[in-house]
């Protein structure tokens, strides 16, 4: 494997483990009395450490170091986290982010320093607290009457052994195997990061080396000895060595410490042979390699596993399923040829049937086996939410310093899975959302008690599978929106004329427009009205849309109805004069032909169709797409009733042809966007069929009133 590619690997386990970060941080910041969650927080950044230091990233390696000095003193209860700490850790955290995005080359060293500064106060308990403040400092003694300072001193004790200094330095004998540089490993960095813990190098072994004409540049011959501080951690020195061979040499002790006798030798949990025994042991070179060779260094044979089969059994652990990373193009790939194995079975299905042929119970087998591998490619593309959902929580966090309001979170429906395109994508537009209803939505904790309302806010985060689609919704208790001050400042914005007569819900969609802000001043949070904006383009180009629901006084919701995939679907095939469209099934509620008495007409253009009572709106596709030819008379063509946001209504088609899978091509990328078409899919005859956007159709037509030209404009 190419040190590029172990390199790579690499940034993946640090974007994981950055993320597992960010994730426990919000758990701990909330409730510290699990203390798996402080550990797992310090697994990650040690690990990132650790990797690090074998790639030679030095700046991120130092600073993960005193990241973890402080994770390690707060799992081992040196030191509680009171919120001065929390703060601490979080910033250390957006400072690890950065390192790690200057270790990809993304953007420049960040400066640390007073973050790290921060870091060793804590660590070292050097932190101020107004407890602190309050201790009285020592008196200091006062002169005697001729003006000398009398001090009782215990002469005794200047004549005493002198006390004890405390532990010996440690000393460590590392010798790799000689096969190390195989996985790219660099034994010597790892040497260096020992020094930059304070470490002194005392002695290399080269006894192993061979003549020059014998060298080979892949393998490792040699051994180093070195003495480290005696305040440091064995378990933060063994952590240098995690991703080395097990078969390399580990010996960690403090000077003059004597072997335990008849101690088995047992293997760490990061599989490495700890040996207490005395270097004095070894006859190893003060100064000069001209001194008697140092003593081969073998590695010690972990003990036998007899000893350790006499502990209880332990009830075998239900871990995580094994997991295997795949490139996203690899998978791109595979989705892509799924793709056109259905495009196949359909052009295989469409020439048996036109030639008469009746259909093959192999052809059906077929379709079954290309859906259930269309359904497990589509399973793999497939993630959770939660992956989105867990930086919520910091965003609330930093809303609350910043705006000084108080908020509860709560999450629903974070394990919804969905396309891993969409999870990428929607990023950007829920923060747009969160900060929205924090900084316009909720009210000052003041306001709301004298609302009589509680003085904390509630943002309810929450996600779901809804009729083939996925649904995240960001709904706040605030004030909701004030339509009134809405049409105020889009009036003084230009955005529409004060003549302008609009409904609430279009005075609501107005928070969408470019440039719109009701923020009476520009900060960090608001107010050059461009978040809204962003939210609605990228839902859109993701084929989704944005509702909004509005309860003044109560706190507003903000709803993303989004495609669960964004590959395949099940469609209906319908004829629109001499065109041929698909309308997803996740749409379609029935199909019928209509009777004379259940049609309504509204005016010229308008009609509303009966069904069972209830009167739905009728949008006839031939002018709403401008296609020539089109049936104009309802009860000759065929109505399909559609379940939308905007509710129930009706599309009016020439003829229903097919139900069958298709596979989605987008316009945007091989065309251009138009309007009322979401993407276009190939045909078992070869034909290329454009895909409604049935959402889009349906709220189109509701916005302009029923004027089905604009659309086509």
């Amino acid at each position: 494997m190419e040190l590029d590619e172990i390199a790579a690997i690499f940034f993946l386990e640090c974007d994981e483990g950055l993320a597992a970060i960010e994730t426990h941080l919000a758990v701990y910041d909330r409730d510290d009395s699990d203390p798996e969650t402080i550990n797992t927080i310090f697994r990650a950044v040690h690990s990132i450490k650790g990797g690090a230091g074998a790639f030679g990233h030095e700046r991120l390696q130092h600073f993960a170091h005193h990241y973890e000095t402080v994770l390690d003193g707060l799992r081992n209860n040196k030191f509680s986290a009171d919120k001065q700490v929390r703060a601490i850790l979080f910033a250390a955290f957006d400072l690890l982010t950065d390192h790690v995005l200057a270790a990809k080359g993304e953007r420049d060293v960040p400066d640390d320093a007073r973050v790290l500064e921060q870091l060793d106060a804590v660590a070292e308990g050097r932190l101020s607290s107004a407890d602190d403040a309050a201790a009285p400092a020592p008196a200091a003694p006062e002169p005697d009457e001729n003006g000398f300072v009398v001090q009782a001193v215990d002469l005794g004790a200047l004549f005493d052994e002198p006390a004890d200094s405390g532990p010996a330095p440690w000393k460590v004998v590392f010798r790799p195997e000689q096969r190390a540089l195989d996985n790219g490993q660099e034994p010597s960095l790892l040497v260096a990061e020992l020094c930059q813990m304070g470490g002194k190098l005392i002695a290399v072994d080269h006894e192993s080396l061979p003549a020059l004409d014998a060298i080979a540049a892949d393998e490792s011959y040699l051994g180093w000895t070195l003495e480290l501080p005696a305040d440091l951690d064995r378990d933060e020195i063994l952590g240098v060595f995690d991703f080395i061979s097990p078969a390399s040499t580990v010996i960690v002790e403090r000077s003059g410490e004597p072997a335990a006798a008849d101690t088995p030798a047992e293997a760490d949990e990061a599989g490495f042979v700890v040996t207490p025994v005395s270097l004095d042991d070894f006859d190893i070179p003060a100064a000069a390699p001209a001194a008697a060779p140092a003593p081969e260094l073998k590695p010690t044979p972990a003990a036998p596993a007899a000893p350790a089969a006499k502990a209880a059994p332990a009830a075998p652990a239900a871990g995580p399923s094994p997991t295997i990373r795949v490139e996203l193009d690899k998978l791109d790939r595979l989705v892509n040829l799924v793709g056109e194995l259905v495009i196949t079975q359909a052009m295989l299905a469409q020439r048996l049937s036109e030639s008469g042929i009746p259909t093959l119970d192999e052809l059906s087998d077929l379709d079954h086996l290309t859906r259930e591998l269309q359904d497990s490619a589509m399973s793999i593309r497939a993630q959770p939410v939660k992956s989105v959902f867990s930086r919520v929580p910091r965003i609330i966090r930093e809303l609350e310093s910043e705006t000084g309001k108080r908020v509860r979170l709560e999450v629903e429906g974070e394990m919804t899975e969905v396309d891993k395109t969409v999870v990428e994508r929607i990023g950007e537009p829920l923060t747009h959302m969160i900060r929205n209803a924090v900084d316009h939505g909720l009210e000052k904790p003041e306001d709301r008690v004298a609302a009589g309302k509680n003085p904390e806010g509630v943002v309810r985060l929450a996600a779901e599978h809804r009729s083939g689609r996925i649904v995240i919704s960001v709904t706040d208790d605030g004030r909701g929106i004030n339509t009134a001050k809405v049409r105020e400042k889009a009036i003084e914005r230009g955005i529409i004329t004060a003549d302008q007569q609009l409904s609430e819900e279009e005075l609501e969609n107005l928070i969408f427009a470019p440039g719109f802000s009701t923020a009476a001043t520009v900060s960090n949070i608001s107010g050059r009205g461009v978040g809204m904006d962003v939210v609605r383009k990228n839902v859109q180009a993701l084929g989704g849309r944005i509702l909004i629901a509005n309860r003044p006084g109560q706190g507003s919701t903000f709803s993303l109805t989004l495609p669960l995939t964004l590959a395949i679907l099940d469609g209906m095939i319908v004829t629109v004069g001499g065109q041929t469209y698909v309308i997803p099934l996740t749409h379609i509620v029935e199909s019928l032909r209509p009777q004379p008495s259940d049609i309504h007409h509204l005016g010229p253009d308008a009609m509303v169709l009966n069904v069972r009572g209830n009167y739905l709106p009728v949008h006839t596709i031939g002018r709403l797409l401008s296609v020539p030819g089109a049936r104009a008379q309802p009860t000759e063509a065929v109505l399909v009733v559609v379940e939308t946001d905007a509710g129930r209504a009706v599309l009016m088609v020439d003829d229903i042809q097919d139900q069958r899978q298709v596979v989605v091509k987008s316009l945007e990328a091989n065309y251009q966007p138009v309007a009322g078409i979401t993407g276009a899919t190939i045909l078992g005859d070869g034909r290329v069929a454009l895909i409604l956007d049935v959402e889009g159709l349906v709220a189109r037509h509701n916005q302009i009133g029923g004027d089905f030209e604009m659309l086509a404009a």
